[in-house]
């Protein structure tokens, strides 16, 4: 896939992962779940990594308990993941290459929102640290009733909050699981990262290796020339 199979459309709205879409995040939740597990004596497997990513926190924490070999340690490890996720995003948080333009242009023409599995405050305070808080109108986590990613929930929630259908909306993730949450959801989706695999470059209908992509940004100005224009 190229950027010409977006080339010529102005989506309704566009709904933006958080973690490792738009802010360098994963790195965080890796050294948060290194910590914890070393805390507890546990060395995670090679697969680790790629069974934890783009997982809800309590998935996680569940995750680490079973490779602990103890699924009743999930609430204190889930808890303890979180505060040294949060401690780690609060003294470093940096937006990925290319984010605060992309958000930048599309925001002068397009609603914007945040669908993330990540919590709430989370969210906010590394969107805002970065300058990038100001461009969302939505933020949408699991919560009352909202099942986390791969589940569609949060990007029907997040394109009926920005007034439009989810067919019209775009999604732009970086990992299977969200891609998967967004697909169900009817978004059409532009993947992010530098290593999809094929299964996630399979079920988009962009992949690019970074959000700074000069056909991708190309196409952000032009649609917002254009509608700026009439």
């Amino acid at each position: 896939m190229t950027v010409e199979s977006i080339n010529d459309w102005t989506p309704a709205a566009v709904v933006f992962d958080c973690d490792g879409t738009l802010m360098d995040t994963e790195s965080h939740w890796h050294g948060a779940r290194a910590e914890v597990l070393r805390d507890f004596g546990i060395a995670a497997g090679p697969d680790f990594t790629a069974r934890a990513a783009g997982l809800h926190y309590s998935d996680c924490g569940r995750l680490m308990a079973e490779t602990a070999g103890d699924p009743a340690l999930a609430p204190e490890m889930t808890d303890r993941l979180l505060v040294s996720f949060r401690a780690l995003v609060d003294a470093d948080p940096i937006p990925m290459p290319g984010a605060a333009e992309l958000v930048g242009r599309l925001s002068g023409f397009l609603p914007l929102a945040v669908a993330s599995n990540c919590p709430r405050d989370v969210i906010e305070a590394g969107l805002d640290g970065a300058g990038l808080l100001r461009h969302f109108e939505h933020i949408v986590v699991p919560a009352d009733g909202l099942a986390p990613k791969p589940e569609p929930d949060v990007y029907l929630t997040a394109a009926r909050l920005c007034g439009a259908e989810p067919t019209d909306c775009l999604a732009v993730e970086d990992t299977y699981c969200g891609i998967r949450s967004a697909v169900r959801a009817g978004l059409r989706v532009v993947g992010v990262g530098p290593h999809p695999s094929a299964e996630a470059r399979e079920a988009v209908d962009l992949w690019v290796a970074t959000l700074d992509e000069p056909g991708l940004l190309d196409w952000a100005r032009r649609r917002s020339a254009l509608a700026l224009t009439g």
